[in-house]
């Protein structure tokens, strides 16, 4: 599909009122996207495990204007209460996305949302945000047109998600799935996300993700400041070649289940995200040392059991432990006696590969 593929000839139905509520889940990319291009066509290929508990939840609900006006018309309600630091975004998005939802400014809208954790703590609130918005004006859509099909719905969602928030098109569905051109992955594209569809092996069913929250706080660099640090990066075209490097050894991994191979690829993927942070201008370290504390910690778990334990990390100080759901019962027993300490309050979030957005009743 072309971005021309989205943009709607006509719309056979007439729809005066309604709402519709989606959950979205948030992901944790293996392969990081870090760097974009014009239009938010990322500059590297990305993978991800889609998460289940770390949602955003997103009611939609329009009113057809009178008379068609100039300006967007929306309120926006963040766990019950008016957010006007978020309209900004909404905004943007709006307006990137107009040209393929050519809807938009006949209707009033009252969006209500809410996260199931953090807002802005480096789990990837935009991405289950945007991914949430995205599917509930796709769903006003296929009522303008009923003959919609729902492969065509799945990826216009995903690719104006995409607009929103790079990342929230990996979010639509699950449990693995790719953004971003690869020569060996099929159907892969900038435009939009598509579920990993080669072998799989038994070993990366049911994984955990353990989110620690090291800290909770506002993000010190925005996504889009640190994506754009790239564009004059002394190592940046190493670091694009990388990413499909490591994605090809991915899918080797996948199929073999060979769980070390897998951590030697995402640990090496979450260091050189922050890798490039520190050596960039200006440059940052997102890292907090109870991060580090964590990564120590992890190390010595594994090579004191012999088990899976990793850890990922996003552009934050919060570390992800991923690791086999029958090595659970362990993994959270040294999580409580080693790792909760090093979490803001002792907080964390216990997750899991899940499988995509769902429409709510």
């Amino acid at each position: 599909m072309t971005e021309k593929d989205f943009i709607p000839k006509s719309y056979p139905a007439a729809v005066e009122q309604g709402e519709v509520t989606w959950q979205s889940p948030s992901n944790i990319a293996l392969v990081k996207y870090w760097g974009k291009l014009e239009h938010q066509i990322p500059a590297n290929p990305s993978i991800s495990f889609t998460l289940d508990s770390c949602r955003t939840t997103t009611k939609l609900k329009f009113q057809k204007k009178q008379k068609p006006t100039a300006d967007f018309d929306f309120r926006l309600l963040f766990e019950g209460e008016e957010k006007d630091a978020f309209r900004p975004k909404i905004l943007k998005f709006m307006q990137r996305v107009e040209p393929y939802l050519p809807f938009l400014k006949d209707y009033e809208f009252t969006i209500e949302t809410s996260n199931s954790f953090p807002h802005s703590s480096g789990i990837a609130s935009s991405a289950s945000g945007m991914s949430a918005l995205a599917l509930c004006l796709m769903s006003l859509e296929r009522q303008l047109d009923p003959e919609m099909d729902e492969e065509y719905f799945t990826r216009k969602s995903s690719f104006l998600a995409r607009l929103g928030s790079g990342s929230a098109c990996r979010s639509i569905e699950g449990e693995l799935v790719v953004w971003g051109m690869h020569n060996n992955i099929y159907r892969s594209s900038d435009l939009y996300g598509v579920p990993f569809r080669d072998e799989v092996h038994d070993n990366f069913r049911n994984y955990r993700d353990t989110i620690l929250l090291v800290d909770k706080g506002e993000k010190q660099v925005s996504s889009t400041l640190g994506h754009d640090l790239m564009n004059d990066h002394p190592y940046a075209e190493t670091r694009f070649r990388q990413a499909h490097d490591n994605l090809d050894k991915l899918k080797k991994i996948f199929r073999s289940g060979d769980l070390s191979e897998f951590i030697k690829v995402v640990e090496s993927e979450a260091l050189t995200l922050h890798a490039m942070m520190m050596t960039s201008q200006p440059y940052f370290l997102l890292m907090k040392p109870n991060t580090l504390a964590i990564i120590n910690k992890i190390f010595r778990f594994r090579e004191e059991t012999g088990l899976h334990l990793c850890f990922t990390l996003d552009a934050g100080a919060n570390v992800h432990l991923l690791f086999p759901e029958k090595e659970a019962q362990e993994t959270q027993e040294f999580i409580e006696a080693e790792l909760k300490q090093f979490c803001q309050n002792g907080q964390y979030i216990n997750d899991r590969v899940g499988s995509g957005a769902k429409k709510m009743a």
